[in-house]
């Protein structure tokens, strides 16, 4: 009796210090059928630190029964309301509803407690953010703010101020969104709130940041998250991306600024995991693609497939993947669908149209090119973020481009080099570079041209991303150079378009564009001009 009295006095003593290993090897020493609600709990918390999601479910479960036969109808509520979030992250929905159905009956006339809370925040707040029901959202996020203050529960409160700032967020008021949940973070970082309420803000904020492309402040709450979980005793068992939602977002991060193989390894890991929801899975597997089809991995076309089997819309990535294998009107053909497919919310428009306007640039679709970077334009304008930012300026600098107008080019395609550097995102700064050596080079200025080049060559190689072609002169596009070889040959519109498999219009649009970037009026001009540059076949 006595043996076990002590061991469970270690268990209690440890989780009280937040020592996870040392709190689960006790409470398993004890008889479980012996250990009181509290206890199960407990218990129950450590196995989730350490990442032991099916002890988790089943202690919890313990627990709600104890409370309940203890007579603690509250304490009953919050345990089954934890499970209705721990199946909802497994993606298991019923049980999900089930559960957080018997924590409202249970609260339903008891005083005001945490409960309370919780189950505003599951019903209200993050079903309206879900559906951009932005007035609602904010209303209840104040009254969760006003409940956590009148009870005195911080977690409470700062769950309610980074609920609100979401949605001012969502509603495109990003100052003072964004405003909302750095004060909400600070609460985590002064440890005034629960391990679990930290760990859910953290990852929530990167959720956020990641929405509405705010590259650098995600940058730093990760940074700030990391040295967290650092702190936990638990780190090496959890792994410093928490779980599903934020191992994803993590690796989006790392993905961005050119980890590709980190972002591979975090996101499969997270992929492969039975507790993590189907839509954070088939996200991961996405993030596995991207990062193969940086690389010029052949099997990215695998992990896109993996992406779409859970739902997942392959899109931008597969498109730019076809752009990358030299089908650029396939790729903007698509793109046209994926951007129809996608409504109309702008945030989730703004990847589609910055690989659009890649495309379509290529395809010598100016229109459709200037239409996706004008839309990204007035995005970026309403939320200001430094990822919305770099696209709108790489976006408008390769139309610029494209348009033969290398001069206006020049400051754009100058900002969009910076906007990625500042954020760190290594390729995309590599591929402005590129670009503004192609606007230099239209200027006659080879000197700048070719720093500009060696730069985004020696990034590139540093990546172990693919060098690209060497570039055509005068701003033209892979197929241009196709169609002007073909003038030279001496072929009609006709025998060109059947020859390159494209309509007789398609035909005449690239020569409109051709005639314009190399500046001249004639076939006969532009025969010359590719013998001349050796364009020819």
């Amino acid at each position: 009796m006595a043996h076990r009295s002590d061991t469970l006095s270690r268990a209690r003593a440890a989780h009280a210090r937040q020592e996870w290993p040392a709190t689960a090897t006790s409470y398993r020493a004890c008889e479980e059928s012996t250990l009181d609600a509290d206890d199960l709990a407990a218990y129950a918390d450590a196995a989730f630190w350490l990442g032991h999601m099916d002890d988790v479910q089943r202690l919890t479960a313990a627990a709600y029964d104890a409370f309940l036969a203890e007579g603690r109808p509250a304490d009953a509520g919050m345990s089954a309301a934890m499970l209705g979030i721990f199946h909802m992250s497994a993606g298991d929905e019923p049980q999900g509803t089930g559960w957080i159905g018997r924590a409202m009956r249970l609260a339903d006339g008891a005083p005001e407690s945490v409960i309370h809370g919780f189950l505003l925040f599951l019903t209200e707040v993050q079903p309206n953010l879900a559906k951009n029901n932005t007035t609602e959202a904010v209303a209840a996020a104040r009254r969760l703010q006003d409940l956590g203050r009148r009870i005195q529960i911080p977690d409470l409160a700062a769950m309610g101020v980074h609920a609100e700032g979401q949605a001012l967020l969502k509603a495109g008021h990003v100052a003072d969104g964004m405003a909302l949940i750095d004060e909400a973070m600070v609460s985590v970082l002064d440890g005034h709130i629960s391990p679990f309420n930290q760990w859910t803000l953290y990852c929530f904020t990167m959720e956020a940041c990641h929405e509405v492309a705010d590259v650098a402040r995600m940058s730093r709450w990760t940074d700030l998250a990391e040295e967290w979980l650092a702190t936990r005793p638990a780190a090496a068992a959890l792994g410093p991306g928490f779980g599903g939602m934020c191992n994803v977002h993590r690796a989006q991060l790392h993905l961005l600024h050119g980890d590709w193989e980190d972002a591979a390894s975090i996101a499969l890991a997270a992929a492969h995991h039975d507790h993590v929801r189907i839509d954070y899975r088939a996200e991961a597997w996405y993030v596995v693609a991207e990062s193969r089809r940086l690389r010029g991995a052949p099997d990215a076309s695998v992990a896109y497939d993996e992406a779409h089997a859970l739902g997942r819309n392959p899109q931008p990535g597969r498109a730019l993947l076809r752009l990358a294998q030299g089908d650029a009107e396939g790729a903007a053909r698509t793109l046209r669908s994926a951007l129809a497919a996608a409504g109309s919310d702008p945030l989730r428009r703004a990847p589609l149209c910055a690989a659009m306007t890649e495309a379509a640039v290529a395809a010598g679709l100016l229109e459709d090119a200037d239409a996706a970077a004008a839309e990204l334009k007035e995005t970026a304008a309403t939320w200001e973020t430094s990822g919305l930012q770099a696209m709108a300026a790489t976006a408008r600098g390769a139309v610029l481009l494209g348009e033969g107008r290398p001069e206006e080019a020049l400051a754009v395609l100058s900002e969009a080099c910076r906007r990625w550097h500042d954020i760190g995102a290594r390729y995309d700064a590599a591929c402005a570079c590129r670009r503004l050596a192609d606007a230099y080079r239209a200027m006659g200025d080879e000197e700048s041209a070719a720093a500009e080049a060696v730069l985004a060559k020696t990034a590139l190689e540093q990546l172990g991303a693919p060098l690209p072609e060497p570039q055509a002169p005068d701003g033209l596009t892979g197929r241009e150079c196709e169609v002007l070889a073909l003038v030279a040959d001496g072929r009609s519109n006709a025998e060109i378009g059947a020859a390159l498999v494209i309509s007789d219009r398609t035909v005449a649009r690239h020569l409109t564009n051709i005639f314009h970037k190399i500046d001249v009026t004639s076939r006969t001009q532009a025969a010359r001009y590719a013998i001349e540059h050796r364009l020819t076949r």
